[in-house]
């Protein structure tokens, strides 16, 4: 029963990463902008329902939780996060370092995936390093950014996740149909 919920769980993650590395090929900035924008939203919904709980919170339990204070941030950062979504593109040179640190450790956990398949006998734990290279790979290229133009970059990251994405699916399909196949036959 793990083993199907890793397996489901990877291929869901999969696809999601699949969609991502789609939408970015389609329209990177259209798609960075609609993702800024609806964390905005979701911020400010989030801000006003703390500052709702705060004024229907005991005055010294809301004082205490400090939900008037934290709702209002919570808005002022969601409404910048929607009103100035571009703001966030124009600084994508600092954003893409962040998500080259962020695929880097993504990597990293897969060379522990790796590890586990390996140490657990697993037939197909290469499927897993593959994944593992191209995370750390796009990691590094992505941090160095070798490329001329942001639209490089940007066409580079979602071929990389897309790859990648497609990598993780089979690995968590084959890995968790392998655990199955095992444990029928013992």
């Amino acid at each position: 029963m793990n083993s199907l919920k890793r397996s489901l769980s990877g291929t869901l993650m999969g696809l999601i990463e699949l969609l991502i590395g789609i939408l970015l090929l389609i329209d990177p900035v259209g798609f960075t902008s609609g993702i800024i924008i609806a964390f905005g939203i979701v911020m400010m919904l989030w801000g006003l329902a703390n500052i709702v709980k705060y004024f229907r919170t005991g005055a010294e339990e809301a004082a205490a939780k400090q939900l008037l204070a934290t709702g209002l941030a919570k808005v002022l950062v969601g409404a910048f996060c929607a009103f100035r979504s571009h703001w966030f593109v124009a600084t994508f040179p600092v954003l893409t370092l962040l998500y080259g640190v962020v695929i880097l450790f993504v990597g990293l956990r897969k060379v522990q995936w790796t590890a586990d398949m390996l140490r657990l006998k697993r037939k197909r734990w290469f499927l897993a390093l593959i994944s593992a290279a191209i995370s750390l790979l796009c990691g590094v290229v992505i941090i160095t950014s070798p490329f001329s133009s942001t639209a490089v970059l940007w066409m580079f990251t979602a071929i990389g996740l897309i790859v990648d994405a497609v990598c993780d699916m089979i690995a968590a399909i084959w890995g968790g149909n392998e655990k199955e196949k095992e444990s029928s036959a013992e």
